[in-house]
């Protein structure tokens, strides 16, 4: 007896469907049973998971990428805090001071979550500004001190009978690099910040990182020191014939406001000591670039190349240029084009942290973000620059 005529005589429903509905039912409680093995295999494979597989794993996704089931809590914390002001997440984190670096200021204000920092450090570091050529140092406290030995030890010769006179003794000098608060005050509308499509950290990242790179970039050159960074061009200048610590020398060009051919260019880069030289750039803002690489030597070659390769800095007499807009445009008597070891020659002191203040009472509708950072900058030898001044003298 087949078993459709053992289901019908029993009163069960034999129909085409219900074999169907059956057979889909059998088949539905199989994949269950196969996707619920497949869960536990992925469970404990995320179990076996070591620390340094999942910090690879974030650190290979793109800065500020869109939120993931990797993100961190921190990260999601800190969005939520953008975009809302909940800062339960942040307040309820367990910090490890090894993984991240989110925390609770005293003063109302949050520590930018690891990724979103990276963000505007590359934003200004990739700015044309003095940054990009000086010492860069972290520090924790509020200034940052440069010892310069600014002359040397005596030395004499002897012979095996005669007195050995006293030589003379080197001069240290203190430089002191106080850090001053740089801030940004970008601003969103609440109805922005609650669409869930809107990348706030990317938006964020990329206000800030605008607002810093300039201000910094324009103190580097002629900050005056109060309550900003001390500026290259911000210190005294003489003449390089008589040049003394605390001053910085410049070259004449020889004629008012204006080269007097390609010569001046050459003088300032001799007048720059050997030891400096060999670490030498240019620095000068893109209108007189454009009037340098028009100078040709005695021969008829001209004294500017391009780099050689896309992203290599141009080329003067063979060393590189950094074009920063805040340097003067060539005029009368203007120290329009600097010459040096930056690296010797100016530092950068900065602490590594960044805070972000959410306010939403200061301009409704709007939600403003006060994000600030401590940041200074001074000469730190002044016989590593030197300056091409536009003057008959």
């Amino acid at each position: 007896m087949s078993k459709t005529e053992t289901k019908a005589r029993a009163g069960e429903d034999v129909s085409p469907v219900a074999e169907v509905k059956s057979a889909v039912a059998g088949f539905m409680s199989d994949f269950k049973d196969f996707s619920s093995e497949i869960d536990d295999r992925l469970k404990k494979q995320e179990d076996r998971m070591t620390k340094i597989e999942r910090k690879s794993l974030v650190a290979a996704r793109p800065v500020l990428a869109a939120a993931t089931d990797f993100d961190a809590p921190h990260q999601k914390a800190f969005n939520a805090y953008l975009r809302s002001g909940e800062d339960d997440g942040l307040r309820g984190l367990e910090l490890d001071s090894k993984s991240m670096s989110t925390a609770v200021n005293g003063d109302g204000g949050y520590l930018v979550d690891p990724q979103t920092a990276e963000s505007i450090k590359s934003v200004l570091n990739a700015t044309a500004s003095i940054r990009a050529i000086a010492n860069v140092v972290n520090v924790e406290a509020g200034s940052f001190d440069v010892l310069i030995d600014s002359t040397e030890a005596g030395a004499g010769w002897a012979d095996e009978t005669s007195a050995t006179g006293e030589t003379g003794t080197p001069t240290i000098e203190r430089i002191t690099i106080p850090l001053h608060e740089l801030s940004a005050l970008p601003k969103a509308s609440q109805r922005l910040l609650d669409d869930s499509a809107f990348d706030i950290e990317a938006w964020l990242a990329g206000r800030i990182a605008d607002k810093f790179a300039r201000a910094e970039a324009a103190a580097f050159i002629n900050g005056d020191g109060v309550d900003k960074p001390t500026g290259i061009l911000n210190h005294a200048a003489v003449d390089n014939d008589v040049w003394t610590w605390g001053n910085i020398g410049y070259v004449p060009t020889g004629v008012d406001g204006d080269f007097n051919g390609g010569d001046a260019i050459i003088d300032l880069v001799y007048a720059l000591g050997a030891q400096y030289r060999a670490s030498g750039t240019f620095v000068m803002n893109s209108k007189t670039a454009g009037a340098v690489r028009k100078l040709k030597d005695g021969d008829g070659r001209f004294l500017w190349s391009d780099g050689l390769a896309a992203g290599e800095p141009a080329r003067l007499l063979g060393y590189p240029v950094l074009i920063a807009e805040d340097m003067p445009d060539i005029a009368s008597g203007a120290d329009a084009i600097a010459f040096g070891d930056f690296n010797a020659g100016y530092t950068v002191a900065e602490r590594p942290d960044l805070r972000v203040l959410r306010d939403p009472f200061s301009a409704k509708p709007h939600v403003l973000f006060y994000a600030t950072k401590r940041i200074g900058g001074n000469v730190s030898d002044f016989a590593a620059i030197k300056l091409l001044r536009f003057s008959v003298s």
